[in-house]
């Protein structure tokens, strides 16, 4: 009897489980091993998870595990009643094909992304029948980058429970030997740690029984949750570097010791603007008072903050004595944020600092830090970058630092590579000085200059050219040997040193065949590098060029079945099982087919019901191919997908006959209204049949069917339009029952942020000014996006500013303008500027940015407070809740303003950062987050 399949696409590296979450008290994962092994920097690692349904009935077995940001999958499999079930890496558009086959088989379909500072999360579940057995075995591949004079190899475990058998096991072999290896991280036990070190290799087994699983700083009643860190360094002279060779292909690793070093000129430039207020420019000129302690006596350097505006420090170059470093200090410590942000005039300003003062023998440095996107001078991306490229000309490479996920990141990412340089992430947290400085440290001590790697005899190379060698990193070339002849092949470096040109070369003239390599070993590094570099050179190409890398990078995941952005693994299941979707991002990047939360799919939505699954009686998903509804006896699929972004949890109602749910037409329909505040929100989505919406200021809008919504104008309420009874898709009207919104209030230096559900069709007051005339307010999107379909900001009694995703409105008395493309708009003494993905409004000292989520027709606004110019501001914008919470209560409380509050652990979308994630937060009543009542923040 032939065994039914269901197809699993997942693309890049990150698989949802688009269902409510299983319950994990139902399995026991009886075998948890993770082993690593690296050889020549290069870490093969897999992680094999063996799980029992312990119950009497089958059971839904969750495999959840965190890898690396710089790793690619490269085999995944299950092992599951005597059968294995492979994956198969394919192009994504391949892969999607089929994705979208079996989804209109009414296979479930669903998609998240879950990324932090240096982790990628994999999810997949599969049901497993009642005490039977399942096996994960994921394997994944990572280059490890030296970084401050020392190589990390990351193990994240999180089993979420004590596991009978937990094994870590670590093996090092690096040829030229291992000088130092320390183990370190919240998974660091000694007792439970055994660490061998013999020359050139390095054992590391880590055995904790289940009492220790309870017992390390990163663990619980839960398990472990956290990383094991094994930090290393190889011998190293100063000659050419540590080559190995092996069936056709190299793989040379060039870090030269005991060089002088260069003197440098650096220049930062540091963003000052309103967006800038508060902590992050605490840290900023924390970090920056850090960093000019460090600075040589040797070096010369300046200092630029802008806003709208540009400040020097001094116009010239100095060298960093006392007296100028202490002046500089003194700078620092008095920048002050306000005004928008002129980030063309900056860059350059900084660039004709550096050029109009060039020393021989000396590094020049371009240090960029900010927090949010251009929004006064040259706003347009493309143009500023032709006009960064014109004035560096190779000259030096430009870093740019991104202060939290605010800025487009992509944009300071091809800026950077453009200028020989890198764009690093600085995430907001409380260590965000510390991020700062670490970056820093990286580029602090340049060695070498215009380094260029050649290799005569050698074809198919990695990148050659490197502007600068830094004091603790490495440089990694990979190749191939023409015609798989050593005795042709000769590696050579040029560079300049802090006096002179070097030639570093093997004395012998040729290399030797190490030999000691597997076959496909340095094979794989060759491949791992070169896609990993194609797909850096993609970002920078377009048209033909872009495509032909493109097609090279995809050839070579395939070839070497790595999971990246081109690619996707399909994996075949049991009966039973589900298609899922796994996307992997680049950084700063939002999911592709995104869903609304970790639990929920891309588009369209689902709804399941089980005999066993008791007390679920509902889940919400959305696919990218329609709305799906599971029942225990029928499926049943609809056109009409949207696509969307990470939200909430899917909820059930109790009581509800879902087996009774019919559509009208020939699919079932599904929408939802958003009432995501400006910070975040969870949204709760519903099948339904007919339809009736009952909501109190509709007519009020001049919207005569939910439909008409793309072409209705919200206006303020002096316009009239005709009123009209509204029919919309959103619940049943038999029912009665009212979409809730959950919303996300963010605090300062607490553990949780606040969240609280609204019920109904509301409009919201965002923010009020009770002082001047400016307020905005947004209207919720009733249809199936995920937030504002508008926002209505007054300026003052005859001056409104009406944003919609496609087009800004101004209205100023009887005059009214549409606004489509990208140039810079003025309305009275505001400024609104739109790009591609937000729309900035800045006046005096507020500063508001409205965020274009979403993709397409599907997009949605979300708007943002940069800066306000009064702490007497009302409106969801400007809360700023403060809580403790109550210690040693049966329950969780909260005591905010003196009230003891009753509240549960929960989460909820943060569309406020692009990418959205998924923040756990508190849950409590409107009324209680807000402090007032719910109604007074309805418009």
């Amino acid at each position: 009897m032939e065994r039914a399949v269901l197809q699993i696409t997942l693309f890049g590296l990150l698989l949802a489980l688009a269902a409510t979450q299983p319950n994990k008290d139902d399995w026991d994962i009886y075998s948890f091993h993770i082993n690593s092994t690296v050889t020549s920097r290069y870490a093969t690692t897999v992680i094999t998870s063996r799980m029992a349904n312990r119950m009497d009935e089958s059971k839904e077995i969750e495999f959840h595990v965190r890898i690396p940001k710089n790793a690619f999958i490269s085999k995944f499999r299950m092992f599951i009643d005597g059968q294995v079930y492979d994956g198969i890496v394919k192009g994504k558009e391949k892969a999607r094909q089929q994705y979208t086959e079996a989804v209109s088989r009414g296979q479930s379909a669903g998609l998240v992304s879950s990324v932090g500072r240096t982790l990628e999360e994999f999810k997949t579940s599969v049901t497993v029948a009642a005490h039977k057995k399942v096996t994960f075995e994921l394997t994944y591949e990572e280059l490890l980058k030296r970084r401050l004079g020392k190589y990390e190899l990351q193990i994240h475990a999180r089993p979420m429970q004590p596991v009978k058998s937990f094994k870590v096991d670590v093996h090092i072999h690096e040829e030229s030997g291992i000088n130092i290896v320390e183990v370190k991280g919240g998974l660091a036990l000694a007792d439970a740690i055994n660490k061998t070190h013999a020359d050139n290799e390095v054992w590391v087994n880590f055995y904790p029984t289940e009492d220790q699983q309870k017992t390390c700083t990163s663990c619980g009643e839960q398990g472990l949750n956290g990383d094991l860190v094994i930090v290393y360094d190889v011998n190293r002279d100063s000659g050419l570097g540590d080559i190995k060779t092996s069936a056709g292909y190299f793989v040379h690793h060039f870090a030269p010791s005991s060089l002088t070093r260069i003197s440098k000129n650096v220049v930062f430039l540091i963003d000052r603007s309103g967006s800038m207020h508060g902590k992050k420019m605490q840290q900023t000129r924390l970090a920056l008072i850090h960093i000019l302690n460090d600075l040589s006596e040797d070096d010369h350097f300046g200092l630029i903050t802008f806003d709208g505006s540009i400040s020097y420090w001094k116009r010239e170059l100095v060298q960093a004595n006392q007296r100028n470093l202490e002046s500089a200090k003194i700078f620092s410590r008095n920048i002050r944020e306000s005004g928008a942000t002129n980030i063309n005039s900056a860059v350059l300003e900084g660039a004709s600092l550096l050029n109009a003062h060039p020393r021989e023998d000396s590094a020049s440095i371009l240090i960029l830090l900010t927090d949010g996107d251009p929004t006064s001078g040259v706003t347009n991306l493309e143009q500023i970058q032709s006009n960064v490229r014109v004035a560096i000309a190779d000259e030096f490479p430009l870093y740019c630092l991104g202060f939290g996920f605010d800025v487009n990141f992509e944009f300071l990412e091809k800026m950077s590579l453009q200028n020989n340089g890198v764009a690093r992430r600085i995430y907001e947290d409380s260590d965000a000085d510390l991020q700062l400085k670490g970056f820093y440290e990286e580029v602090a001590t340049p060695l070498l200059i215009d380094v260029t790697m050649s290799y005569e005899g050698g074809t198919n190379l990695t990148q050659t050219v490197f502007s600068q060698y830094y004091n603790g990193s490495e440089i990694v070339v990979a190749g191939q040997i023409t015609d798989n002849d050593i005795g042709t092949f000769t590696p050579q470096v040029v560079a300049i040193s802090s006096s002179k040109k070097m030639t570093f070369s093997n004395p012998n003239g040729t290399v030797e065949s190490t030999g000691t390599e597997s076959a496909d070993h340095i094979q794989r590094v060759w491949a791992y590098l070169t896609v990993k570099q194609l797909l850096e050179k993609e970002l920078l190409l377009s048209g033909a060029e872009k495509e032909n890398v493109k097609r090279e990078a995809l050839e070579l995941s395939l070839k070497y079945s790595f999971v990246t952005p081109l690619t996707s693994m399909v994996v075949t299941k049991p009966e039973g099982g589900d298609t899922e979707v796994l996307h992997k991002p680049k950084e700063g990047e939002a999911p592709q087919t995104g869903s609304r939360h970790p639990n929920i799919g891309s588009s369209g939505s689902v709804m399941h019901t089980s005999g066993t699954r008791q007390g679920h009686l509902a889940r919400v998903m959305h696919t990218s191919a329609g709305s799906v509804m599971h029942t225990s006896g029928a499926r049943q699929a609809s056109p009409g997908a949207r696509q969307g972004l990470p939200g909430p949890p899917a909820y059930g109602y109790g009581g509800m006959d879902l087996s009774s749910i019919q559509p009208k037409d020939s699919g079932l329909r599904s929408t939802q209204l958003n009432a995501e505040r400006v910070f975040s929100a969870s949204i709760l989505t519903m099948i339904q049949r007919d339809y009736t919406v009952h909501v109190q200021d509709m007519d009020s809008l001049g919207i005569s069917k939910i439909e008409d919504l793309e072409e209705s104008t919200m206006l303020p309420p002096n316009i009239d339009e005709a009123p009209t009874q509204v029919h919309a898709t959103i619940v049943p009207a038999t029912d009665n029952i009212p979409v809730s919104h959950r919303f996300l209030l963010k605090t300062e230096n607490q553990s949780l942020p606040l969240c609280f559900d609204v019920t109904g069709d509301v409009r919201l007051k965002l923010l009020h000014h009770p002082t001047s005339e400016l307020s905005v307010h947004g209207e919720l999107d009733s249809v199936s996006n995920g937030g504002f379909r508008r926002i209505v900001i007054q300026l003052n009694a005859d001056l409104y500013v009406d944003v919609e995703v496609n087009k800004i409105t101004v209205r100023e008395g009887s005059r009214i303008t549409h606004h489509t493309g990208q140039d810079p708009i003025t309305a009275g003494s505001w400024t609104i500027i739109r790009r591609d993905k937000d729309i900035d409004v800045a006046g005096g000292d507020t500063h508001l940015v409205i965020l274009i989520q979403g993709k397409d027709a599907q997009s949605f606004l979300w708007p943002v407070l940069r800066q306000q110019s009064s702490d007497s501001a009302e409106g969801i914008l400007a809360l700023n809740p403060v809580y403790e919470e109550v210690p040693q209560t049966p329950t969780t409380k909260l005591r905010i303003k003196d009230q003891e509050i009753d509240v549960t652990r929960a989460n909820a979308a943060d569309y406020s950062i692009s990418p959205p994630l998924t923040l756990d937060c508190w849950l409590l009543s409107a009324d209680s987050a807000l402090q007032r009542r719910l109604e007074a923040f309805i418009v």
